[in-house]
């Protein structure tokens, strides 16, 4: 029975994202309306992004340099803390900040107008509710965590330049040619390209929770909750297949 539940859902979630594409290019497009979201997403997570990025360049340059010193190999550091903060740590750090921020929002924001019945008043005055909630808000989400996590290499870095320079006293013009000489484009293109999949993912997840929450006022928390724990899951899966991916392409 559950597991009959569990495909019958399955097969609800690849419904909504069919009829997102197919939405997405019809027209008329709500260009106004994904620009405006794009701001207010933007605009909701960039000071976060970019306070938890400078934290976690600093922690993770501290944290590394122990493991370095005791190889001799202390003058790596720049290096090291450069590829994983471009290949996985800041767009990790940006795709569940925003999971948390931005999912949840969708999901309550979306559940409320479904408890206010607002969603069956747009689709019976003809408005294609779906094209203006649920594609501005995914196209949003998809389009702005690239941009984000552009923020968030470049602060972590400079977290990390803060620290190294701290402890080494390196110089800027050093650290940033130790950097550019080990992070290629292909690291910088898969970045982009996976973080605009965990906006995706964010999008369309706290989109269909909110879209098809239960009614009452118990549904728009559930709604919330759900659309944060399984874009966290999603994160981490588009993660490791990335992963492999990309291991593959180096390999060649």
């Amino acid at each position: 029975m559950k597991f009959r539940k569990f495909l019958i859902a399955l097969a609800e979630v690849f419904r909504f994202i069919k009829r997102f594409f197919k939405e997405a290019f019809y027209p008329p497009f709500e260009v106004k309306e994904t620009l405006r979201q794009c701001f207010l997403l933007g605009n909701r997570s960039l000071f976060l992004i970019v306070f938890t990025s400078f934290l976690a360049g600093i922690v993770f340059t501290k944290q590394s340099r122990p493991s370095l010193a005791s190889f001799g190999a202390e003058s790596w550091l720049p290096s090291l803390v450069s590829q994983a903060v471009v290949r996985s740590l800041g767009p990790l750090i940006t795709g569940l900040i925003c999971a948390g921020k931005l999912g949840s929002n969708i999901g309550a924001e979306l559940a409320s107008m479904q408890v206010s019945e607002q969603i069956d008043a747009m689709e019976v005055s003809g408005t294609r509710p779906y094209a203006y909630l649920v594609v501005s808000r995914v196209l949003a989400t998809t389009l702005m965590l690239p941009l984000l996590v552009i923020f968030a290499d470049i602060v972590a870095l400079m977290g990390s330049f803060v620290m190294v320079h701290a402890i080494n006293k390196t110089s800027f013009t050093l650290f940033i040619n130790e950097v550019s000489a080990v992070v290629t484009y292909l690291d910088i293109f898969s970045s982009l390209v996976k973080s605009a999949f965990f906006g995706f993912a964010i999008g369309i997840v706290g989109s269909y929770a909110g879209y098809h929450s239960e009614k009452g006022t118990t549904g728009v928390g559930k709604a919330a909750n759900t659309a944060v724990v399984v874009s966290m899951i999603f994160i981490f899966v588009i993660d490791l297949v990335s992963l492999q991916v990309l291991t593959l392409f180096r390999a060649q």
